[in-house]
């Protein structure tokens, strides 16, 4: 597998989603998981699968000895292991930068010179690709698609991209045309293409013109929370509602925004909380101050790991008012931790989810009547809250796990 984020280092969903679901696979004993990262930190726990790190593995021979090799990077990876790959160099990346040890360094985020790296990446999968054994080839999201593609072309092995998003979720439409080529070629190449949900299939086969028998959804799933029960709220008077997500043109703040003051126009029993960061925090923060609901308002940036689950046990009520979420594991986070949930219908989770408000996105009065019933009627509460986690406790990564399988024996001819 290819992949460019994993816990505990994340900067969204697609590291969230590629954990769960190596790890949901990880239950079929005779799967052997490589995971690809262009940059790992030590503390990835590799307990199911073994981690690569790109900025490991070198692309242009250097000598050195095995002490210095191990000064250097022992911590992540055995220096036997380097210099496998370093003798496995079949072609002449002179003209990309390396260091001492003939690596690539890698940012391991989403830099300005963000192609470049994958250029990069993709020029580390071709020593992989000469170096390991291995029976089938799976690119998590564009960024890696050449990555994939190349390893294809040197080993002959089937190769399936994961899409968790396209272009056309991030941009409203408005496609960056580099990315969409890169998009459009991991597809024309793939031997298989699994999608996150059918909103997102259907984007795969219209406008990157894919033969619907090569597009599968396989909806995401979440973790089981075996200490759910440990996340309660804390009291107190107010209502808390939450949004937690990047701050971005793609996740609808401003309909948050909006739909927040037409509820604290009812009540002020009310406060509502936008966690993340993104491009657009600093607009909706000058947004909330406008429309006169700043004292209503927080925004406590960046939250991770037990952050995450402990502020949605806080809230009353969970919204995500994605414009276009192909798929949106947030929501079931929420629900596994009781709190109630409002969805997008342009959410790719809303295909699955039963006990979850939907609206349109756009539908600012629906989602406000949505907040209200539920911060001031206990039962409705209740009830979202207790069929909610029911539900979602349901979705799990192992399940999703076994499809993904079941696709790998078609490309391998394994029915």
């Amino acid at each position: 597998m290819f992949g460019w984020e994993f816990p505990p280092h994340i900067l969204g969903g697609l590291g969230t989603a590629s954990y769960g679901l190596t790890r949901g696979m990880s239950v079929q004993k005779d799967l052997d998981i490589t995971f690809v990262i262009p940059k790992p930190y030590g503390d990835e726990d590799q307990s199911f699968l073994k981690i690569i790190g790109a900025c490991n593995v070198p692309v242009v021979w250097k000598e050195n000895s095995w002490d210095y090799v191990n000064g250097r990077i022992g911590n992540i990876m055995h220096p036997d292991e380097y210099f496998w790959y370093r003798d496995h160099i079949r072609y002449d990346f002179r003209r990309i930068w390396t260091n001492d040890l003939g690596c690539i360094e890698f940012s391991g985020r989403y830099p300005d010179n963000l192609v470049q790296e994958i250029g990069n990446y993709e020029a580390v999968a071709g020593v992989l690709a000469h170096s390991l054994q291995f029976d089938v080839i799976h690119s998590h999201d564009w960024l890696t698609y050449p990555a994939g593609i190349f390893a294809k072309q040197i080993s002959g092995k089937p190769l399936v991209i994961h899409v968790h998003a396209t272009d056309f979720d991030r941009s409203r439409g408005n496609v960056n045309p580099t990315v969409y080529e890169i998009e459009k070629r991991g597809m024309d190449n793939a031997d298989h293409i699994i999608c996150v949900s059918n909103l997102t299939r259907n984007t795969v086969i219209e406008k990157y013109h894919q033969n619907p028998d090569k597009v599968s959804t396989v909806h995401n799933a979440v973790d089981p929370l075996p200490d759910a029960d440990k996340f309660v709220k804390e009291p107190r008077k107010e209502k808390l509602v939450t949004f937690l997500g990047r701050i971005t043109m793609q996740k609808g703040p401003e309909y948050f925004v909006s739909a927040a003051k037409s509820v604290l126009q009812r009540t002020k029993n009310v406060r509502f909380v936008m966690a993340g960061s993104g491009d657009k925090m600093n607009e909706m923060i000058d947004l909330v101050a406008q429309m006169g609901i700043a004292d209503r308002f927080h925004f406590p940036g960046f939250l991770k790991g037990k952050e995450v689950h402990q502020m949605l046990a806080d809230s009353d009520v969970y919204i995500m008012p994605s414009v276009s979420e192909p798929f949106g594991i947030s929501p079931l986070e929420a629900m596994q931790v009781g709190t109630p949930s409002i969805i997008s219908k342009q959410s790719g989770c809303a295909e699955i989810l039963t006990h979850a408000i939907k609206t349109d996105y756009w539908d600012i009065d629906a989602m406000a009547d949505a907040i209200y019933a539920i911060v001031e009627y206990p039962a409705i509460h209740e009830t979202l809250s207790t069929e909610g986690r029911n539900e979602v406790n349901q979705i799990t990564w192992d399940k999703a796990g076994y499809k993904v399988r079941a696709i790998y024996n078609r490309v391998t001819g394994q029915y």
